[in-house]
């Protein structure tokens, strides 16, 4: 899927016919191999030098890869995708949408229901009472009503020091009843993830691979999901996927589930998954959606428009309603301009010409959170991964948890991968080569 901004050009020319629709655009086919089809802005209803436009500002030193999509044909294009489309890349809490859709896929297979508690698939004797009524449902939808301390949650991740991320969630103290209060909580996607293996009753990586991943042509070997330092899967960030692949499961949603036939994940699972949900109607299932009073997300783009959202940028947007896929990745620097996804978003809607779609106007600031705000900062979260303070979880600390020995930090990191990403030649060093 690799395509420089040369070679798109070349592709235009010399690529595919693909098919024509009963709306006179041209409509292509998605890909499980590495080259989408490619098509001209004009073939898919966009005006060329707008969308040029569009691309150039997106394409800014703080951007690795840009790709927009529409109709399954590849549009447009930043200068880096050649060279970094391919290199594994950390989505960041781009992860917790991709834990909805294999929640989703569970669901499908009836081995999840939204609406249990997940006592249901606890072990015995794993958390209190409290914590086994929460529901899978609250843990999609980010209303479990756990204390959350989104940086200190997230900040031993980085080194992998934590125990065991699903004793850690255990052991945070609820604040809310469930379902009535939105809290962006790191810890309740990575306990979703352990529910999600006990449920399907084999390792959640294995589970992923086979049904969502090998389907989209998504190898093993070319991506890494890390781990706690008990083998649990992460699931509030660090799956570490090459972008081209991050375009697939775009694509995947702006097909509604669909991928060459076959129905990947049920449109009935995403239309509740990205229906707003009553305490955040900015939020669905770990996605963001384009709710009541959601429009300065989505500026100018229709009420289906949909986000898969990582920290420093690690963005899918997509509209089904338009075929729609912007998809880009990099590192965002600090003071780097908070306007810059309304104003490429704005610049994408300009170049539609069929259907033309209204300018949403110039960026209006908003408020933003500080980081030492306290549901940002608890040193305590921080502390429970070393088993100490009282959010530690009993029996957890820095050589065992549970009664089991730990993995060393980065014990299971293949050569070349840190925190950000992998990047080298060793054999091993995921990847797309």
């Amino acid at each position: 899927m690799v395509v420089a901004a040369s070679a798109i050009a070349l592709a235009l020319i010399a690529g595919p016919v693909g098919r024509a629709a009963p709306d006179g655009l041209r409509h292509c086919e998605v890909s499980a191999g590495r080259q989408p089809e490619t098509a001209t802005p004009e073939e898919v209803g966009l005006d060329s030098a707008a969308l040029r436009r569009a691309v150039d500002f997106a394409s800014d030193p703080t951007r690795f890869t840009v790709q927009v999509f529409r109709n399954n044909c590849l549009i447009g294009g930043g200068p880096n995708n050649q060279r970094a489309g391919g290199v594994a890349w950390n989505l960041w809490s781009g992860t917790k949408s991709v834990v909805s859709l294999v929640a989703g896929i569970a669901v499908d297979e009836h081995k999840l229901r939204v609406d249990d508690p997940i006592d249901v698939y606890l072990p015995a004797g794993l958390g209190d009472a409290e914590h086994r009524a929460i529901t899978v449902r609250s843990l999609l939808t980010e209303t479990s009503g756990m204390e959350i301390a989104i940086a200190s949650e997230g900040i031993t991740g980085l080194a992998r020091l934590d125990p065991n991320v699903v004793a850690q969630a255990l052991a945070m103290p609820i604040q809310h009843p469930q379902g009535e209060t939105w809290q962006y909580s790191q810890r309740a996607v990575d306990l979703l993830v352990y529910v999600i293996q006990r449920a399907v009753g084999e390792d959640f990586q294995a589970y992923a691979q086979r049904n969502l991943f090998d389907p989209l042509g998504i190898h093993i070997s070319d991506y890494l999901w890390a781990r706690d330092r008990s083998g649990n899967t992460y699931g509030h960030a660090h799956l570490v996927l090459p972008p081209d692949d991050y375009a697939k499961l775009g694509l995947l949603l702006v097909n509604r589930g669909n991928w060459l036939g076959r129905q990947v994940v049920s449109t009935d699972y995403l239309t509740e998954a990205t229906t707003p949900d009553s305490p955040n109607p900015c939020y669905g299932f770990l996605i963001t959606v384009n709710g009541p009073g959601c429009e300065d997300m989505f500026p100018g783009l229709p009420k289906d428009a949909i986000q898969m959202s990582g920290m420093l940028r690690q963005d899918n947007y997509i509209v089904p309603s338009l075929g729609l896929l912007v998809s880009w990745t990099g590192v965002t620097v600090p003071g780097g301009a908070v306007s810059f996804p309304h104003d490429v978003l704005r610049g994408l809607t300009a170049a539609f010409r069929a259907p033309s779609l209204s300018d949403p106007g110039p960026y209006v600031p908003h408020p933003d959170t500080s980081l030492l705000d306290p549901m940002m900062i608890n040193p305590d979260a921080t502390l429970a991964a070393l088993g100490l303070g009282s959010m530690s979880y009993p029996g957890c600390g820095v050589l065992a948890c549970l009664g089991r020995p730990l993995y060393p930090p980065f014990g299971d990191w293949p050569p070349g991968c840190f925190i950000l990403g992998c990047v080298g030649n060793d054999p091993a060093t995921p990847g797309i080569r």
